[in-house]
């Protein structure tokens, strides 16, 4: 599917969410260490779990307006809210008022909305994209959120410490930016949403019906067995991913520390970056090229080899004393990674109903909203066993989650061949 054919919601969301993307990289492979500095490592790891706690009831709640109210409208409130809760963020990290609370409270109104933002983002490319052009699409997207990984921390390793204030208005600015493009150039996609009697029909409802109909309809999703499994698989591998952002920069920063690479000294926090953007570069550089290559194979075998890769690259970097084996894990990391994008959502897609995508999309997104509120515990756990150890657990979790897909998918073969 060539990009001149491509929806314009699609090419404006591109545009805007790469700017978005690279100033929020720039922050955020920072925030542990950040927080953890400014109000040690016990509270941020609670604090994280609360603020990923409201994000699940957000996503899920973001994916019913979304296919009710509109997919362009659902986008714009949370661009704004994302956009406050950093603005927040940035008053709170001022020299004059220096306080982390209230920073950590902008950065978890900003979690929220971007919770909102995700389901009503994935189900409008399913909106206007046909099922046979969607892994190709989603890997784009995919890619240029990527893009962003490489650049975004290179950026925030020379900024963020000394320019934090600067760095997360700049992020308002580009939610600003965003807001405008989905405005001036972006349509509504959603089939309810562009049926009047349907909107008038849910206006007259309050929220008390609202809230009733939403647990009634999730209910009914969850009763599919098949993607049940899909997130309950994908929650546990999230705990292999996600802690490269929570446990491997205080993994690098304690147990590395200072190290050589090509003839130069790193610090810990140096080569925490490095790492970030060699994981970036990788998925960006091969993302469109390993989605053309994974959908040759069977998908079953697909996602459960990837969950056992990324048990192997954890155990790999369990065992990094240094930048060479630090690097040779992450490249295994990203190639794990690299094997299910695309193919996620694309699966997602041809499960769900069309009136029902976004909330089919929004509890997709349990496997990350959920898989945050209990990946932080990793960095408690590490202070009480040991990072080797707590790399181990994970590593396991990883296995489980393969044998996870592998049973879904046995389930699915049956019930659409």
């Amino acid at each position: 599917m060539k990009f001149s054919t491509w929806d314009i919601n699609l090419k404006v969301r591109l545009f805007g969410e790469a700017l978005l993307d690279i100033s929020f990289w720039t922050v955020f492979p920072f925030l542990t260490l950040y927080f953890s500095d400014e109000i040690g490592r016990q509270l941020t790891s609670l604090l994280l779990i609360i603020s990923q706690f409201l994000a699940v009831i957000t996503a899920l709640l973001g994916g019913y307006f979304a296919d009710v109210y509109g997919r362009k409208r659902m986008m714009s409130i949370s661009v704004v809210g994302e956009g406050i809760g950093f603005f927040i963020f940035a008053i709170g990290a001022l020299p004059f008022v220096q306080s982390p609370y209230l920073s950590f409270f902008g950065f978890t109104v900003a979690s929220i909305f971007m919770a909102f933002y995700q389901p009503a983002s994935q189900a409008m490319i399913a909106d206007v994209v046909k099922p046979e052009h969607r892994s190709h699409v989603y890997s784009v997207f995919y890619m240029m959120i990527n893009i962003a990984v490489v650049i975004g921390p290179i950026i925030g390793a020379v900024v963020f410490h000394d320019f934090t204030v600067e760095t997360l208005l700049a992020i308002t600015f580009f939610d600003i930016v965003l807001l405008f493009l989905l405005q001036k150039f972006g349509h509504e996609t959603a089939p309810l949403a562009l049926k009047p009697e349907l909107r008038k029909e849910q206006a007259n409802k309050n929220l008390g019906t609202v809230l009733l109909e939403q647990v009634k309809n999730y209910q009914l999703i969850f009763k599919d067995k098949i993607f049940f499994l899909y997130i309950l698989a994908g929650i546990i591998i999230s705990q292999s991913f996600m802690q490269l952002d929570l446990l491997f920069p205080l993994f690098i920063k304690e147990e590395i520390g200072t190290s050589q690479f090509l003839g130069m000294t790193l610090s810990g926090e140096e080569l925490f970056g490095i790492i970030v953007s060699i994981n970036g570069f990788c998925v960006a550089a091969l993302t469109v090229f390993m989605t053309r290559w994974m959908t040759r194979y069977n998908e079953k075998y697909v996602f459960m080899n990837s969950s056992f890769l990324y048990g192997i690259a954890i155990m790999f970097f369990a065992l990094s004393t240094g930048a060479l084996s630090a690097i040779f894990a992450i490249i295994l990391f990203s190639f794990a990674e690299l094997m299910t994008v695309g193919i996620q959502q694309n699966f997602v897609s041809k499960l769900a109903p069309e009136d029902k995508r976004a909330m089919y999309f929004s509890a997709a997104g349990l496997r990350y909203t959920l898989g945050k509120v209990i990946a932080p515990l990793a960095i408690t756990l590490a202070t009480l066993i040991g990072y080797f150890n707590t790399f181990t657990v994970i590593a396991v979790l990883a296995c489980i989650s393969g044998i996870l897909y592998y049973i879904m998918y046995i389930q699915y073969e049956k019930t659409h061949t």
